[in-house]
């Protein structure tokens, strides 16, 4: 029986980005992109991968400090081009760790773009299976999830604003 995520136990958070959202959904599927701003002052040999495909992986390596290296990632579950990306946060053998023959237990992610004139509004947010205890919940919204999905939706949001003002 597939995961339901009904009790709505996560996070969001919403940025407004200074470009069309074409560009800001290349930024989530290109590897390119996923290499700078994942990483943006550590170096990684470890090229991004994406199979942008509903059941296709991303996955990514994030290097916090040259001790301190990982790989993340999903698998996409739902995709609707330039509008919404839907998938199973982690990377096996990564953080979180993925499960492939069980995907449920897995945080799911949602980004949904929304064009506001020049601008694309992101929401952007991470649900818990309804599977998960109390307890589990509490250690993945106290674990660092929270402040480093905002660090890296930041710089992302940084680098859109620079090139606007540049322009």
């Amino acid at each position: 029986m597939p995961a339901t995520y009904a009790l709505d136990r996560g996070m969001t958070l919403q940025r407004t980005f200074a470009a069309p959202a074409s560009v800001v959904f290349a930024a989530w599927t290109d590897p390119v992109y996923l290499d700078w701003y994942f990483n943006p002052d550590q170096h990684t040999d470890a090229p991004a991968t994406v199979d942008l495909r509903v059941g296709g992986q991303w996955r990514q390596e994030m290097v916090e400090t040259p001790e301190k290296r990982y790989f993340t990632g999903g698998v996409y579950r739902e995709i609707v081009r330039d509008r919404k990306l839907v998938f199973y946060w982690g990377a096996v053998g990564g953080w979180p760790e993925l499960d492939l023959s069980n995907l449920d237990e897995s945080p799911l992610v949602t980004i949904r773009l929304t064009p506001f004139g020049a601008q694309t509004v992101m929401d952007f947010s991470v649900q818990f299976p309804d599977q998960y205890t109390p307890e589990r919940v509490d250690w993945w919204m106290n674990c660092g999830m929270i402040a480093g999905w905002n660090m890296t939706i930041d710089r992302l949001v940084a680098v859109y604003e620079a090139e606007r003002r540049a322009s």
